[in-house]
């Protein structure tokens, strides 16, 4: 079944601002929300499918990424920048990232908002560095991680204190009489379990140092200081939690040959005198692909060719930058004793000058003839 338009999910168009947006993110939450509709599956379908929406719409490198490209551009892994929930995101997640849209009216799924907290990993911070024509094309990375992970035979029990609510309840004597106030359990930190049993070389809450291989798929048109989250891939949660995140940032490896600025590319173009002087063809290195250009006959040394389309997309709006080729022309350091007296007739004779006259027609026949 193919998703809807996120925008259709919220019932808003297209230029909507971030303030409408949240404002039907929550009518939608509120009107399908697991308390007011409890077993009722479709109704928990809907509000999954409005806190998809507005994970993207909310955050403006997101919406910009899904306006230029749908949800396929949203890519798997979390997708560009951590979009898509529909790959493992449950109801305590949801309630854990967006529970403050609801004002204090809901707690967590199913009520008991301050009650045993749903204890989460901590996440992971890695850098990435690609070449041009991967962050324009897309890739996929294998890599190796290292983690924090539950030891095997780690166990749990209920905390002794809150008997594993998560909370504590005290007491206190006042002038007004007797007030009772509940507090985040200070053995379990509001988790509700303690460590039972712990393997060697594990720490206090069973969980090891280890390794793994990951491979993240890398969207098209990434650019250099964004983040991809990759859920559920940090370090583990103790005692059956949610693992963490990992966040991947990207860093664009520097290019000898191609520059960037912004969304246009620019390269330069060595070529000899003869080829400037009788023009050639040439095969040119792109983000997409080697493509061939042609250089006229008389081509000065400062030239700009202009490649459209060539350039990345754009991540703002629809369409991509271009490619500029900046043409150099390569003097000769040595030349043949035929080549110099020709030179040094011309020179001598005043139809070689340094500024386009009605003779340089004239002197590139010459040259023609010479290289010939």
């Amino acid at each position: 079944m193919s998703k809807r338009d996120y925008y259709e999910v919220l019932g808003i168009s297209k230029s909507a601002s971030a303030d409408e947006i949240k404002k039907a993110y929550r009518k939608m939450a509120i009107k399908y929300h697991p308390d007011k509709n409890p077993g009722d599956k479709e109704a928990e379908e809907k509000f999954k499918e409005a806190a998809e929406a507005y994970e993207v719409l909310s955050d403006d490198q997101k919406r910009a990424r899904y306006d230029q490209f749908g949800h396929a551009g949203m890519g798997g892994n979390g997708g560009f920048g951590g979009g898509g929930f529909g790959g493992g995101m449950n109801m305590e997640d949801i309630f854990s990232q967006f529970g403050d849209i609801f004002g204090g009216g809901f707690g967590g799924f199913g009520g008991g908002g301050g009650g045993r907290q749903q204890v989460k990993g901590s996440n992971l911070r890695i850098r990435i560095k690609l070449n041009l024509e991967e962050m324009v094309n897309g890739t996929h990375k294998t890599i190796k991680v290292k983690k924090m992970k539950m030891a095997e035979g780690a166990t749990s029990k209920t905390c002794p204190t809150c008997n594993g609510s998560g909370v504590q309840l005290k007491v206190m004597n006042t002038m007004f009489g007797q007030m009772q106030t509940q507090t985040t359990c200070s053995t379990c930190q509001g988790i509700g379990k303690v460590a039972d049993k712990i393997p060697a070389g594990a720490n206090a809450q069973g969980l090891v140092k280890d390794e793994e291989e990951i491979t993240i798929n890398i969207p098209a048109g990434a650019r250099d200081g964004i983040q991809l989250n990759v859920r559920g891939k940090g370090n583990d949660a103790p005692f059956g939690g949610t693992p963490g995140d990992l966040l991947v940032i990207i860093e664009e490896e520097v290019d000898q040959t191609i520059k960037r600025e912004g969304d246009n590319l620019h390269q330069e173009l060595y070529v000899s005198f003869a080829e400037a002087a009788l023009g050639t063809k040439k095969e040119i290195p792109t983000v997409g692909g080697k493509v061939k250009i042609t250089v006229d006959p008389g081509t000065q040394s400062g030239k700009i060719l202009r490649l459209a389309g060539k350039g990345l997309p754009s991540i703002d709006s629809y369409g991509k930058g271009d490619m500029f080729i900046h043409i150099n022309v390569w003097t000769p350091q040595k030349l043949t004793k035929e080549q110099k007296d020709f030179f040094e007739k011309q020179m001598s004779s005043g139809e070689m000058v340094a500024e386009p006259s009605g003779k340089e027609k004239t002197f590139f026949d010459k040259v023609k003839d010479l290289f010939n």
